[in-house]
């Protein structure tokens, strides 16, 4: 695949398709979206936003998820916000979504079979860390997508004035419900 890519991309930047997408590393539209990594959403999340390239900054992990306050998630939104003058973060789930039915046993396992031993598990386990927990399923995507918003929404370095919306995609016709609308957000 590596070599597929290579001999792509070579014919991409001689041919000059990049100029199509050229625009500055500041959104256009001053929005952050943080999204799975679905590959249902790769275009089709962008089109049913009306997002062109250049609109958004675009943050995509398994199940659209901020876990942890301090991880690189909420690490990119808050350069977005200081340094890339975001100010205002869509939290995007969709229907459907694999995080939500993670299992942390059947996930250990595969690790198992990978080459990562018991070792290795007990020795996270000793650093306090909850494999279980860590890969835990949502039950509820409209409830994640909530949770996400709030733990955004009280971070403790998100500046007041930011807008936090949450919204969950149809993968399959691209339809949005919105779950949360900020009631701080300002409207033209």
């Amino acid at each position: 695949m590596l070599e597929e890519i290579l001999s792509y991309n070579k014919r991409f930047v001689d041919s000059k398709e990049y100029q199509f997408f050229i625009t500055d590393k500041y959104p256009n539209k001053q929005v952050a979206v943080l999204t799975c990594m679905d590959t249902r959403l790769s275009t089709m999340l962008s089109a049913a936003m009306g997002l062109a390239n250049g609109d958004a900054k675009i943050i995509k992990n398994a199940g659209a998820l901020v876990s942890h306050p301090f991880g690189s998630t909420m690490r990119s939104l808050l350069v977005a916000v200081y340094d890339l003058n975001v100010t205002e973060i869509f939290v995007v789930g969709h229907d459907d979504c694999g995080a939500g039915s993670l299992n942390a046993d059947t996930m250990m396992a595969k690790m198992t079979a990978r080459g990562i031993s018991q070792d290795t598990f007990m020795t996270l386990k000793g650093a306090g860390v909850d494999l279980r927990n860590w890969l835990a399923p949502f039950d509820n995507v409209e409830e994640a997508v909530q949770q996400t918003v709030a733990n955004i929404k009280g971070h403790p370095l998100m500046p007041t004035g930011v807008a936090v919306h949450g919204l969950v995609m149809k993968p399959d016709t691209g339809a949005l419900r919105l779950i949360v609308r900020d009631p701080d957000a300002t409207t033209d």
